[in-house]
C-alpha cells in the first residue's frame, strides 16, 4: 500500500465526518467513526481520485481512485483499500516500505506488476505480497485497454518509512511526527 497522505491514518477523514454530521456525531481527533452497517458494497465508500505525490510525480497516478474501506470502518491496526486503476494508469510510483508489510490482490482485469525482478501479468484471483524492510521497488501498471480492480491491504506501523528507487522522492516522518515528502538528500518538496 502505497503511503501516500501525510497523517491521515487513523484520522477522521471526511467521509466519515459526513456520517458523524448525518448521524449527529462529533468526530473528536483520533477516535475514527465505525460505519453505522457491519456489511456494505465497497462501491458504496466514497472514493478519492489522484495523488498527494510532489506535482512532478503525479501524472500516472491522477486517474487512480481508492475507496479507503479500512477506514471506513474504523481499522487502525492496517489498511484496505479498493482501488480502481483505468487504462495507462499506476497504483503509485515504484516503492517499497521500511516497516509495512503489503499485499494485493486482483479482483477484475489484468495488471502488469513491476518489481525488482521484472514484470509480471496479474489476473483476476491472483495475489502479490511484499514483507516489510525488502528493498525491492513495486507497483502495478494497467496497461490494458479497460479498467482493472483489485485490494490492497498494508499493517500501519508509525516507523514506516518509504522509499521510490527510480526517482528522488522519499517520505518520512519530519520532527512533529508528520509524513513529509523528501528529495534524497533530506531536503523537503
Amino acid at each position: 500500500m502505497s503511503r501516500e497522505t501525510p497523517g491521515d491514518a487513523g484520522q477522521c477523514g471526511a467521509a466519515r465526518l459526513a456520517r458523524a454530521i448525518i448521524a449527529d456525531r462529533s468526530c473528536p481527533p483520533g477516535k475514527p467513526i465505525v460505519s453505522l452497517k457491519p456489511a456494505i458494497a465497497a462501491t458504496d465508500i466514497a472514493s478519492r481520485t489522484g495523488s498527494s505525490y510532489p506535482l512532478p510525480f503525479r501524472k500516472p497516478v491522477e486517474t487512480r481512485s481508492k475507496r479507503r474501506i479500512g477506514d471506513h470502518f474504523g481499522l487502525t491496526k492496517y489498511g484496505v483499500n479498493y482501488v480502481e486503476l483505468p487504462p495507462g494508469a499506476w497504483s503509485a510510483q515504484r516503492h517499497w516500505h521500511t516497516h509495512e508489510d503489503e499485499l494485493v490482490l486482483v479482483l477484475e482485469g489484468e495488471l502488469v506488476l513491476v518489481t525488482e525482478a521484472g514484470e509480471q501479468l496479474l489476473t483476476s484471483g491472483m495475489v502479490a505480497g511484499f514483507p516489510a524492510g525488502e528493498p525491492s521497488g513495486h507497483h502495478l501498471v494497467n496497461r490494458s485497454n479497460r479498467s482493472a480492480i483489485y485490494v490492497e491491504i498494508g499493517d500501519r506501523d508509525d516507523r514506516d518509512e518509504v522509499y521510490y528507487p527510480d526517482i528522488d522522492l522519499e517520505l518520512r516522518r519530519d520532527d512533529n511526527a508528520e509524513y513529509v515528502f523528501r528529495h534524497r538528500d533530506g531536503t523537503d518538496y
